[in-house]
């Protein structure tokens, strides 16, 4: 992963792109506050999945091309909640990628309960995954933390044009927003600008579904996870 002007992001931390101190000093304010953003960013999830809870009449009468859109965000979900939910109880992150992987799992975890009771039997099953080591090393899992939500930022942004109905549309755009808050923020862990660009491409289904296979995270049997095995996917 490489920044605009194409330097790898592990040649730039904080120092760089922060001379002024602002960013730092915001970021000192909100870890002061701890409480407030994790607060804030699990209150963000709650109003998502609030959105995403329509009556069950409602729900039957969703369109196929919108049930496709949602199941197939499902699945994007289903990633995230898994990857945080893991780092958090393997246990071995520290500092504030430690608090970043509790909060963002509460957020994902939200996401996914809230697309399942929208979907009901017809949400896709929930696979198994095997995160080869990312979830056990501060920087391996924040590079692929950012990997991940810049994948499900991307995904989001060219889903929306295919949504049909409203209260659909407005709920995936809070989520939208959301993933794009979980994205900065990571980047601003890893020493990563932001916001890099002044406008945001989207990604269409086939290359995300693309790059997520290329993870090699989805398996077929028990996921498992060890110190061992070498990272493959950290952005």
């Amino acid at each position: 992963m490489r920044l605009e002007d194409d330097t790898p992001i592990g040649d730039l931390d904080l120092a760089v792109i922060d001379r002024d101190g602002a960013v730092r000093e915001a970021a000192q304010a909100l870890h002061s506050r701890g409480d407030v953003l994790r607060g804030g960013l699990a209150a963000a999830g709650a109003i998502a999945a609030g959105l995403l809870l329509p009556r069950s009449a409602e729900a039957g009468e969703l369109a196929g091309g919108d049930r496709s859109v949602l199941a197939y965000a499902l699945s994007l979900e289903y990633l995230q909640d898994a990857f945080y939910t893991e780092a958090e109880r393997v246990g071995a992150l520290t500092g504030a990628r430690r608090t970043a992987a509790s909060v963002l799992g509460g957020v994902e975890r939200a996401h996914v309960r809230a697309f399942q009771g929208l979907l009901g039997s017809g949400a896709p099953a929930r696979p198994s995954f095997d995160f080869r080591g990312t979830t056990e090393e501060n920087d391996a899992f924040l590079r692929t933390a950012v990997a991940l939500e810049d994948l499900s930022v991307a995904a989001y942004k060219a889903q929306a044009p295919h949504i049909k109905a409203p209260a659909v549309l407005q709920a995936a755009v809070g989520i939208h927003s959301v993933e794009a808050r979980h994205a900065a923020w990571m980047r601003h862990l890893v020493g990563v600008r932001p916001a890099a660009n002044a406008f945001d491409e989207a990604e269409g289904r086939d290359a995300v579904l693309k790059t997520v296979a290329s993870t090699r995270f989805i398996v077929r049997k028990t996921p498992r996870t060890t110190r061992k095995r070498s990272p493959r996917f950290t952005g």
